[in-house]
């Protein structure tokens, strides 16, 4: 029954590489999504159902119920994953994503959302400078050179499309949240998280009759952030699943 965990924007399975080496468990599973560092599979339209539907199918395939982790919007599709096919889950944690009705999208990813500015903001967003621009939000040097290094225009473009498909988001996956969620659940959040504040970690928990975490100190990526406590946090977590 191994531990599954799905990175976010624009992060590849590079963002776990600290909790790893803090767990005392090998049976991780830590996959780069289509387009993140991985071919995008023939015919695959990133968009958030195709998303949900391969992290579905990536589950399915290891042939157990996993202990389910998501960040940013590895945090949305673990979400949505787990409300709609809990079966496949044992536990489920999540943070720096937000999945509800009242999240207004932060200011980049509505640009992200414009046809034509969109693509603007992304020629901007070259590999050196994301290298400068990540550490003011919380990866350290080495951290944002390894995440901005596999920022790649196949990338860009596969966000782009993510976002463009997920402006309703919190409408359209919120409700699955109030259905009987019967898993051990926890939000973890970044007390200083820019794009998502810690409180929508707590309605979420509250909702999938869950826990919730703040870091405090810890802006969006707590996972390259307090490795330590997330690890301590996540096993603790696990124990209740078996």
């Amino acid at each position: 029954m191994p531990a599954f965990l799905v990175h976010g924007v624009p992060d590849t399975h590079l963002v776990w590489d600290e909790v790893c080496e803090q767990l005392t468990r090998a049976d991780v599973v830590r996959p780069d999504l289509p387009g993140f560092a991985a071919p995008l599979p023939d015919g695959f339209t990133p968009n958030k159902e195709s998303y949900v539907a391969w992290l579905i199918d990536e589950v399915e395939a290891v042939g157990e119920p996993v202990d389910l982790v998501g960040h940013d919007w590895g945090s949305l599709l673990a979400v949505r994953a787990a409300t709609t096919r809990p079966d496949l889950v044992r536990t489920l944690a999540f943070g720096g994503g937000p999945v509800d009705e009242t999240y207004t999208w932060h200011d980049v990813a509505q640009l992200w959302q414009q046809p034509e500015i969109g693509e603007q903001v992304m020629e901007a967003m070259t590999p050196d400078a994301m290298a400068v621009a990540l550490p003011d939000l919380g990866l350290t040097p080495e951290q944002a050179r390894r995440t901005a290094a596999h920022i790649t225009p196949e990338m860009k473009a596969a966000i782009l499309a993510l976002y463009r498909s997920a402006v309703t988001v919190g409408a359209e996956w919120g409700p699955a949240l109030d259905n009987t969620f019967d898993r051990p659940a926890l939000a973890l959040w970044g007390a200083d998280d820019v794009y998502a504040p810690p409180d929508f970690g707590a309605r979420m928990a509250a909702r999938l009759r869950g826990d919730a975490i703040v870091f405090e100190g810890c802006g969006h990526w707590w996972p390259a952030s307090r490795p330590e406590a997330v690890a301590a946090a996540l096993e603790e977590l696990w124990g209740r699943g078996e």
